[in-house]
């Protein structure tokens, strides 16, 4: 692997520590003013005209297209309106990126199989997409006109109320009362007009200045919510990009580690093998006339062959070890730490049913690993592994008592992990701080064989 532990990885700690701002003002004061909740107010407001326009046109395209089914222009009416709800769709992907931050990837583009306009329409109608843009446009009309009326009104109401103490002049001069009327009949009316109840109002105004930015933040949850689930990808769709990219690091995996075999074979065994062979047709030319000098070469020989076998075995064990398959985790994790350059203390929890090989191996292959960055740049003394089961999952724990700072950063030894981990569904979580310790967990699926 290729990650290294030390102190070349010290400055994320701190550039994490400046990023971390300090407010004088806590969150509750200091919301009215955030941009934040000023891009949340525009979200709502924006969303009443932009919900009208699509729930229009969605009802408009539909029922002209259900009406002209009896012919066959119905068809591609229909197509054509439910090809323009994902074009507005995507306006409100991006509006909900910039104005809420939310990010919503594009769904799963049309299939069509084959070119011309009926087999672009039978795509349209097959994706479910399409439908949902649709559901979109129809549920967010009546949220929007909700979500406007109550952002608006608190908003007004707040502001208002707030800033009473300077403009309720207003009343006595241009309206002929004493100010706002809080209360009227024939016979008594009572207006907030002395100074005790002008600055009642106001407070009051300030409570709903404070409180509506947070209102507004809830509802703009909601319409995101309704975003990512009505105009992104369907988790069907996402799993299945996400097991496409697996399947391809599965692939590129696997062909590294065939490239691997071959080059130890090419540059470790084979080499000395081949060596061993000139070396032996030596020893038979010189066996009649030089004996000795021929036993020689036999006994050098004897040390290749040797030197070959272990060669071997370490590549076999590389490529899945014995003790492995005949004996479970517990004795081949015993065996990795015994060649660890620094002590290290296993405990195994695991109950007697065994997981699937394949996922035996990914495990022991990463405590390899993880112990290899242990030995090699960790400077650590000690190390500990952990493997238990919990909920249906493997989880794997290697600790180190090293300099720290282990990153997961792409192109580290530690994201080739990461991603052969997540080609099963598996996780790796690094916790590194400078100065250490290093604590690096591993979950997978347990999968019965």
């Amino acid at each position: 692997m290729a990650t290294e532990y030390g102190h070349g990885y010290g400055s994320w700690g701190d550039s994490e520590a400046v990023g971390k701002r300090r407010h004088r003002l806590p969150a509750g004061l200091r919301a009215p003013f955030e941009a934040r909740s000023w891009r949340e107010f525009a979200y709502v407001l924006l969303s009443l005209p932009i919900g009208i326009l699509m729930f229009v046109y969605a009802v408009t395209m539909v029922s002209l297209g259900a009406g002209l089914l009896i012919t066959f222009l119905g068809v591609p009416v229909l197509a054509a309106a439910l090809a323009g709800l994902r074009g507005l769709g995507a306006v409100e992907r991006a509006r909900a990126r910039g104005l809420l931050g939310v990010e919503v990837a594009a769904p799963e583009p049309l299939r069509v199989k084959r070119s011309g306009a009926m087999a672009w329409m039978g795509a349209v109608f097959k994706s479910g997409a399409s439908w949902r843009h649709l559901l979109y446009a129809v549920v967010q009309f009546p949220w929007a006109v909700f979500s406007f009326a109550v952002a608006v009104n608190l908003w007004a109401i707040g502001w208002g109320l707030l800033t009473y103490p300077l403009w309720f002049w207003v009343f006595p001069m241009w309206a002929g009362q004493d100010g706002i009327q809080l209360y009227g009949d024939e016979s008594h009316q009572v207006y907030l007009d002395n100074p005790f109840e002008i600055t009642v109002t106001a407070l009051v105004g300030l409570l709903f200045t404070l409180a509506t930015p947070w209102i507004v933040r809830a509802l703009t949850m909601v319409d995101g919510l309704m975003v990512q689930g009505l105009l992104g990808p369907s988790r069907l769709a996402t799993r299945v990009v996400e097991l496409e990219s697996d399947r391809g690091i599965v692939v590129d995996t696997a062909a590294a580690d065939l490239r691997r075999i071959e080059r130890d074979l090419h540059d470790g065994a084979q080499a000395r093998l081949v060596a061993l062979a000139m070396d032996l047709g030596l020893a038979k030319e010189k066996l009649a006339e030089d004996p000795q000098a021929a036993a020689r070469m036999v006994d050098e020989a004897h040390g290749e062959v040797k030197t070959a076998l272990q060669e071997l075995r370490d590549l076999a064990r590389g490529i899945h070890p014995a003790v492995l398959t005949d004996r479970g985790l517990d004795a081949a994790l015993s065996a990795v730490a015994s060649r660890c350059a620094v002590p290290v203390q296993v405990e195994v929890d695991l109950p007697a049913a065994r997981p699937a090989p394949a996922i035996e191996g990914i495990a022991y292959f990463t405590v390899s690993e993880l112990l290899q960055n242990v030995s090699k740049h960790s400077g650590a003394t000690r190390a500990t592994v952990d493997v238990w089961k919990v909920d249906g999952r493997l989880m794997l724990q290697v600790v180190d008592n090293g300099v720290g700072g282990a990153d997961v950063t792409g192109g580290s030894g530690l994201a080739g992990l990461a991603e052969r981990l997540g080609a099963v569904d598996g996780i790796l979580v690094v916790d590194s701080p400078v100065a250490g310790p290093t604590r690096v967990t591993a979950e997978l699926p347990w999968r019965r064989a």
